[in-house]
C-alpha cells in the first residue's frame, strides 16, 4: 500500500532540515580547512586556504639558495598545484553527498556534479593513480628544464 502524502511531506521536510544543518555544519568545516605539500625537491612548502587561494609558501632549508629561479618558480607551482588539488579533492568529498537521491523520497533523485569541468581532471585521480604516474614519468617541472631528476 501506498504511504499518505502528508506522511511522505512529513519525511521530505525533515530530510530537508537535515540537510540544511548538515550544509552549514560542512560550510563551517570547509571555511576553515587547508592543505600544505611539501615540493618533491622538499625544497618548498605551499598552503592553500578553503577556496584554493595561496595563503603560505615556505622556503625550507635553504634550499632555495642553490636554485636557479626556474628551478624555485616550477618548485612554487608544483606545491601549490598539488595542495589546490588536495582542497578540491576535500571539497569534492564534503559535498558528494549533498547530490545523492533522497532516501525518503524517491522522486527526489539528486543530481551530478560534473567535478572535472569544476577543478579540473587531478581531483578525479586517485592519490594511488598520481603516485603510480609519478614513478613511472618525470614531473612536468623537471621536463620544463630539461633534467631527468637525477642528482
Amino acid at each position: 500500500m501506498a504511504e499518505p502524502l502528508e506522511k511522505r511531506l512529513e519525511k521530505a521536510m525533515v530530510e530537508l532540515q537535515e540537510a540544511q544543518e548538515a550544509i552549514a555544519r560542512t560550510e563551517r568545516e570547509l571555511r576553515q580547512a587547508s592543505f600544505s605539500v611539501l615540493s618533491s625537491d622538499r625544497a618548498v612548502r605551499a598552503t592553500v586556504g578553503p577556496q584554493g587561494e595561496l595563503t603560505g609558501i615556505e622556503f625550507l632549508e635553504n634550499k632555495h639558495r642553490d636554485m636557479s629561479p626556474q628551478e624555485l618558480a616550477a618548485s612554487v607551482l608544483e606545491a601549490s598545484s598539488a595542495a589546490r588539488t588536495k582542497m578540491n579533492r576535500h571539497v569534492m568529498k564534503a559535498m558528494a553527498s549533498f547530490a545523492e537521491p533522497s532516501s525518503h523520497v524517491p522522486e527526489l533523485k539528486g543530481f551530478e556534479l560534473d567535478w572535472e569541468r569544476i577543478f579540473g581532471p587531478e581531483v578525479l585521480r586517485d592519490d594511488e593513480d598520481t603516485a603510480r604516474d609519478d614513478t613511472r614519468a618525470t614531473p612536468a617541472w623537471r621536463d620544463a628544464l630539461g633534467e631527468d631528476g637525477e642528482d
